[in-house]
């Protein structure tokens, strides 16, 4: 239980870092994300010694699988609405919600998600959706911390959903 913890904790912290990141505008930064390759090739460290926080999210991010929670594509995500039994959640505020939305999604906005769990199952496939990908990581971390293992996040967002012509419903 607390390894998950931490690591779901772990993920949160890695998520908020990607997504605040923009190597484009920070070249400093930039140079220190391609500088990675070489940190993921030094030597493990002796494990028989406690490890401090540092490590252990480096070991964490480098243990992540591609894609980590995570829908990369429309076409993959329409594949995923396939199946039934999928529940799509737009974590965006009502009136974003109300504007248009992909079809079949109910609406959950993220400062409220905590309050609707009850809404949101632990059995089956759940895929949150925002604007852009930020909130939606935000909703798909919090459900992990409440022990929800069958959430993704839909990366292309609602922004991707719309300039690839799919359905929008109002």
């Amino acid at each position: 239980m607390f390894n998950k913890l931490i690591q779901t904790i772990l993920l949160v912290v890695a998520i908020w870092s990607c997504l605040s990141i923009d190597p484009g505008q920070n070249s400093i930064l930039a140079a220190t994300l391609t500088e990675t390759a070489s940190i993921s090739q030094s030597k493990t460290p002796n494990l028989s010694k406690p490890l401090n926080l540092e490590l252990r999210i480096d070991r964490f991010l480098m243990s992540m699988p591609a894609g980590y929670y995570t829908i990369a594509s429309v076409e993959k995500l329409k594949s995923q609405l396939e199946n039934s039994q999928t529940l799509l959640v737009d974590v965006r505020e009502a009136s974003e919600y109300r504007s248009g939305h992909i079809p079949n999604a109910i609406n959950i906005p993220l400062q409220t998600l905590a309050r609707n769990l009850s809404k949101i199952p632990t059995d089956r496939p759940v895929v949150l959706y925002c604007s852009s990908g930020y909130r939606s990581g935000m909703g798909v971390m919090t459900l992990h911390l409440f022990n929800y293992d069958n959430v993704r996040g839909f990366l292309p967002s609602f922004v991707g959903w719309k300039a690839a012509g799919e359905l929008v419903v109002k």
